[in-house]
């Protein structure tokens, strides 16, 4: 198998495991579908009462990024001589491959008839593994705009656009168009995936933290 086709396939299964699904209905016996929004994300299991889960979703969507990211990496350390030739930074493309569809896995899960959640934690914990000083100022970000206006989902649009950028000037090994590219391909994905709380924002009708959510973060 071609092995830049075996990382892409491995990180999307990795991705599409979806942890806030599965816990729902083991722990609640519910289809956290037909909640809220219907998303699988933590933040639409927080709304079903379990705030325990929510975290667990969090944690899991993210570790799956991450464990997407590391396979990536062990396997270009210990297959030196199958890594594809992406240029200077081979390793850190594939990386940036492997975190674009562990993201486009858990937004479109194979198992869930490709309706899943909108990226975020799973973009943290990938990007963590490849350049976690721009995952932090993202990360900063984020903490900044969300206490400033309380809209979470605000905070993750912004977030989400500044993080290529910040890994471009702060992680000199991800210096590369081509990972630059697959960065901000990520990126996008995950503000389009908040198009339906954009047009709450622009609209005015967004709930903020501490009231009724009309959709997740």
């Amino acid at each position: 198998m071609n092995y830049t086709v075996l990382i892409i396939v491995v990180s999307y299964l990795l991705g599409s495991i979806p942890f806030g699904y599965l816990l729902v209905r083991i722990f609640r016996g519910e289809d956290v579908r037909q909640t809220g929004s219907g998303n699988i994300g933590a933040t639409n299991v927080a709304r079903t009462g379990s705030k325990g889960l929510a975290i667990a979703t969090l944690v899991l969507d993210a570790l799956k990024g991450y464990a997407a990211v590391a396979h990536a990496f062990y396997f270009a350390a210990h297959n030196p001589g199958h890594v594809p030739d992406f240029g200077p930074r081979s390793v850190y493309v594939l990386a940036a491959l492997a975190a674009l569809f562990a993201i486009l896995g858990h937004m479109f899960p194979i198992w869930l008839r490709f309706k899943g959640g909108k990226g975020v934690a799973t973009a943290v914990g990938s990007f963590l593994a490849i350049a976690p000083t721009a995952v932090g100022v993202a990360l900063l970000f984020f903490i900044v705009i969300v206490a400033a206006t309380r809209f979470v989902s605000l905070g993750s649009i912004i977030s989400a656009a500044v993080f290529p950028f910040a890994a471009w000037l702060l992680n000199p090994a991800t210096r590369s168009p081509l990972i630059f590219a697959l960065m901000s391909t990520s990126s996008l994905l995950i503000i389009v995936r908040h198009k339906d709380n954009i047009r709450r924002l622009l609209a005015g009708t967004e709930n903020g933290l501490g009231k009724k959510k009309s959709g997740d973060s």
